[in-house]
C-alpha cells in the first residue's frame, strides 16, 4: 500500500495532526503551532530531530516536546517537510523551492541520513529547474522573502541574482517560452508562427525593457540586491535606470503626473499572477536616490525634479534631498520650467519652494565653476560653446522669475537672491530680468521707491534691448530715478549704433589693413551692445550712405532757398504763420500732438515700435533720426 494513502495531516484548531494508527509520541512547535508526529520518520530523515531526541531521551518520558526557533519557511514548509518525512507525495514548485532549500538544511535532513533526502531532491530542482529558466528563477526570488537570510546564508540567493542578470543580457526567444508582447504569433522557440504553422522566421530584436515588469514584483531590499547584481555584472547603466525609473513608477503614483505623457504597455515574458509588493514609499525614495546612476538626460532630469517633489511630500530624511538636489544641479541645462515650478509643501507662505530652487542654482554654479573665472564683459564667455549651458540656465531662470513674481507672499529679498545667484556674464541681455521685475511691481503695488530701486539694482541697463528701454521709459511703476537711467542708456544705445554704422563706412574707404582692424573693432562694439541687426553687408551700407548724403546736400539747397523767402517775410507774421510756411515748403503737415498709452509689460520676443521715439526729444537728436529714415 502507498504511503501517501496510509498517513494523511488534518488540523483541528490549532494542532497538526497525523492520521495514523499509533498515537503521537512527539510534539514538535513552530511559530506557536504544535504538530503531533511519531519519532521513528523524523529521526529517520532529520538529523537536528535525531540530535534533539538523544538529548531528551534520557528524560525516559513516553512523549516528547520541542520547540523549532526561527524556521525558515514557517508552517507550510515545516508541514511540507513532515509530509516527506513520512513517505507522502510532494511537489518542487519554483514558489517553493528556495524555502524548502532552506528548511532542508536547518533540519540536515541530508542523505547520510537516507537516500534521496530532502536537501539533495531540492538542491537538484533548483539548479535544474529554476536557475536556468527566468521564470522560475523570478518566481524563487519573489519567494523568498520570509527565508531571506538562510537563503543568503546557503549562496542560493546570490545565485539566482547572478542567474537573472545573466539572463538579461540574453535574447528573451532563447529561454524556451515565447514573450507576451508578440501574442501567439511567436512560437516556444522563437520563430514567428502564420496560421499555426512554424514560418522559421525568428524576431530579430527585442525591446531593451521587457525584463522591467517581472522584477518590479520584489520587494524594495531585493530589487536593489537585484540591480546591484546587474550592475556588477556590467548591465549598461541606461537600462538600469530605466529599471529604476519604472519600479519607482509603479510604487510612487503621485510621481507620474509630472513625468511625460508617454505610456508604453507593460512588456513582460508570461503571467506571474502576482500582486505588488508592499511598499514603504519614503523608504523607496531614499532607496531609489541611491540605485540611480550618474547620468544626464532630458528625461531622466524631469524624472530627477518629480522624485523630488515626491520626496517632499513625504518628508524624507535631508541627505536624500541634498542628493538629489546636487544631481538636479549638475544637468539643470536640461530641465524645463514646469519642472521646476515646486509647489510648497512646507509651512512656508510661499507658493513654489524657491529656496529648493536656490539651493539647485548654487550647485549649478559650483559644478560650471569654470565659467565664472571670466570677466563679465567678456566676449570669449559669450561666444564660446562651452557657456551655452549657462546661458540655458540663465534664459530658464528668467522665465522662473516671470512665474514666480505673481507670488504676493515672495519677498524682495527672495527675488533679488534669484535674481543673482547667477553670474552677470550668464545674460547676454537683461529683458528678461526686466520683465519679470516688472510683474513683481505690478503684484506688490505696496512697495516703496526705494525697495523698487534696490531691486532694479540687479539689472544693467547697458544689456537692455531697444524695446526694453523703450517700455520701462514709459513704465508708471517705475520709480522717477529708474527712469532717467534708462532714457540716458538709450540715447548712448542711439550714439552706439550711428558709431559703428559710420565706423564701417570708414573702414570700406580705408586702406585694406586699417579697413580690416577698424572692421573688426565696430564689429566688436557691435556685437557687445547687441546691435548685430544694425550692421548690413558693407556694400549695401555704401550705397544707403550715398542716397543719403545726395539727400541731405538736397536739404541744404533747399533751406536756403527758404532763408532768402523768408527774408521778405514781414516782422508783422505771428509765429504761427511763420511755421507753416516754413512746413508747407518742406513739403510737411502739422500734426496734433496725442497722449501715448502705455503698455503694461514688455513683450516677449517680437519687435515693437518704439513709442519714445515718436515724442520729442532734441532737435538734433530728431533730424539724426529722420535722416536714416528718409
Amino acid at each position: 500500500m502507498a504511503p501517501d494513502k496510509v498517513f494523511g495531516f488534518y488540523k483541528q484548531g490549532n494542532d497538526w495532526l497525523c492520521k495514523a494508527r499509533l498515537p503521537s509520541d512527539i510534539t514538535i512547535i513552530v511559530d506557536g503551532v504544535n504538530f503531533h508526529l511519531h519519532k521513528f520518520p523524523l529521526v529517520s530523515k532529520c538529523g537536528k530531530i535525531a540530535c534533539i531526541f538523544e538529548e531528551l531521551k534520557s528524560a525516559h518520558e513516553r512523549t516528547f516536546t520541542t520547540k523549532l526557533e526561527e524556521f525558515p519557511g514557517g508552517l507550510d514548509t515545516f508541514l511540507f517537510a513532515a509530509k516527506f518525512c513520512y513517505g507522502i507525495r510532494v511537489e518542487f514548485t519554483a514558489r517553493n523551492i528556495i524555502m524548502v532549500y532552506c528548511a532542508a538544511d536547518y533540519l540536515e535532513m541530508t542523505d547520510e541520513y537516507g537516500e534521496d533526502n530532502l536537501l539533495s531532491k531540492a538542491k537538484s530542482f533548483f539548479l535544474k529547474n529554476v536557475l536556468p529558466n527566468w521564470k522560475d528563477c523570478v518566481l524563487a526570488l519573489r519567494s523568498c522573502e520570509s527565508c531571506m537570510p538562510w537563503a543568503e546564508k546557503l549562496n542560493i540567493l546570490q545565485k539566482c541574482l547572478n542567474a537573472v542578470s545573466t539572463m538579461v543580457c540574453t535574447d528573451p526567444s532563447l529561454f524556451g517560452w515565447p514573450m507576451m508582447m508578440y501574442g501567439s504569433l511567436q512560437s516556444p522557440g522563437g520563430s514567428i508562427l502564420w496560421n499555426g504553422i512554424n514560418t522559421g522566421a525568428r524576431i530579430r530584436s527585442a525591446k531593451s525593457d521587457w525584463w522591467f515588469e517581472d522584477i518590479s514584483y520584489f520587494s524594495v531590499g531585493l530589487f536593489e540586491r537585484q540591480i546591484k547584481t546587474m550592475e556588477e555584472r556590467g548591465i549598461r547603466s541606461v537600462h538600469l535606470a530605466g529599471a529604476v525609473m519604472y519600479y519607482a513608477r509603479k510604487y510612487l503614483p503621485g510621481l507620474g503626473r509630472w513625468q511625460s505623457t508617454q505610456s508604453s504597455k507593460a512588456r513582460t515574458v508570461a503571467s506571474f499572477n502576482l500582486t505588488p509588493t508592499t511598499v514603504d514609499q519614503r523608504v523607496l525614495v531614499e532607496n531609489i536616490e541611491k540605485l540611480l546612476p550618474k547620468k544626464k538626460g532630458k528625461s531622466f532630469c524631469r524624472f530627477l525634479l518629480g522624485l523630488l517633489r515626491v520626496a517632499l511630500i513625504l518628508g524624507v530624511n535631508q541627505t536624500c534631498l541634498d542628493s538629489l538636489e546636487r544631481r538636479i544641479g549638475k544637468q539643470l541645462e536640461l530641465a524645463s520650467l514646469d519642472g521646476l515650478l515646486i509647489p510648497s509643501f512646507s509651512d512656508s507662505d510661499t507658493l513654489y519652494e524657491t529656496d529648493c530652487v536656490e539651493r539647485i542654482i548654487h550647485h549649478f554654479v559650483s559644478s560650471e565653476s569654470g565659467l565664472t573665472l571670466f570677466s563679465p564683459p567678456s566676449l570669449d564667455l559669450i561666444s564660446s560653446p562651452s557657456c551655452e549651458p549657462l546661458r540655458k540656465v540663465a534664459r530658464l531662470m528668467d522665465n522662473y522669475l516671470a512665474e514666480v513674481a505673481s507670488d504676493v507672499n515672495l519677498k524682495p529679498g527672495k527675488i533679488r537672491s534669484l535674481a543673482e545667484v547667477l553670474p552677470d556674464s550668464s545674460r547676454t541681455f537683461h529683458d528678461g530680468l526686466y520683465r519679470a521685475l516688472d510683474i513683481y511691481f505690478k503684484a506688490h503695488p505696496w512697495l516703496s521707491d526705494r525697495e523698487k530701486e534696490v531691486l532694479f539694482n540687479t539689472i544693467d541697463y547697458r544689456k537692455l534691448s531697444i524695446d526694453a528701454c523703450a517700455h520701462a521709459s514709459q513704465n508708471e511703476r517705475l520709480p522717477l530715478r529708474i527712469v532717467l537711467q534708462v532714457l540716458f542708456f538709450e540715447q548712448m544705445h542711439l550714439r552706439t549704433a550711428l558709431a559703428s554704422c559710420l565706423n564701417v563706412l570708414e573702414a570700406e574707404n580705408a586702406p585694406t589693413g586699417q579697413g580690416i582692424a577698424t572692421s573688426e573693432t565696430a564689429g566688436q562694439i557691435v556685437q557687445r551692445d547687441g546691435w548685430v541687426t544694425i550692421v548690413h553687408e558693407n556694400r549695401v551700407l555704401k550705397v544707403d550712405m550715398d542716397n543719403m548724403r545726395s539727400r541731405v546736400a538736397e536739404l541744404e539747397e533747399e533751406i536756403s532757398k527758404i532763408k532768402q523767402e523768408m527774408k521778405k517775410v514781414t516782422k508783422s507774421n505771428s509765429s504761427l504763420s511763420y511755421a507753416r510756411i516754413i512746413s508747407r515748403k518742406l513739403g510737411c503737415r502739422l500734426v496734433s500732438k496725442s497722449s501715448d498709452s502705455q503698455t503694461d509689460v514688455v513683450g516677449s520676443t517680437a519687435p515693437t515700435p518704439r513709442p519714445s521715439l515718436e515724442q520729442p526729444c532734441s532737435s538734433r537728436h530728431r533730424k539724426s533720426i529722420s535722416l536714416f529714415q528718409s
